[in-house]
């Protein structure tokens, strides 16, 4: 059985997982010129990015509080890490992309 710290960094790959997803399907819809759902795609990318970032941010918190609640540093929490840092570049950098791609295709 987990435990409610591990719970929560699965949550927290999961949502990044999602997050990083949705970004790349957003990417694909450009090559077909669909910005309007491109772009729905993106704003239920940034959602999965609030959602794990609220993990991220009580993770942190109890990191400082010390105690009890201290999380583990442990490879799975670098696995989260890495994939929730990943997700918000990738959605950050086809947002820009679809900017780009958008205002060539506008001229």
């Amino acid at each position: 059985m987990m435990t409610e710290f591990e719970q929560s960094v699965m949550t927290l790959i999961a949502s990044a997982g999602e997050s990083k997803t949705k970004a790349f399907e957003a990417l694909k819809l450009v090559k077909e010129s669909k910005y309007e759902e491109a772009r729905k795609l993106l704003d239920e990318a940034r959602e999965e990015d609030i959602e794990a970032h609220k993990i991220q941010t009580q993770l942190i918190i109890n990191e400082m509080n010390g105690g009890d609640n201290r999380p583990e540093l442990n490879l799975l929490m670098v696995h989260a890490q890495d994939h929730y840092m990943t997700a918000q570049l990738a959605r950050d950098l086809i947002e820009e992309m679809i900017n780009v791609f958008e205002a060539k295709e506008a001229k």
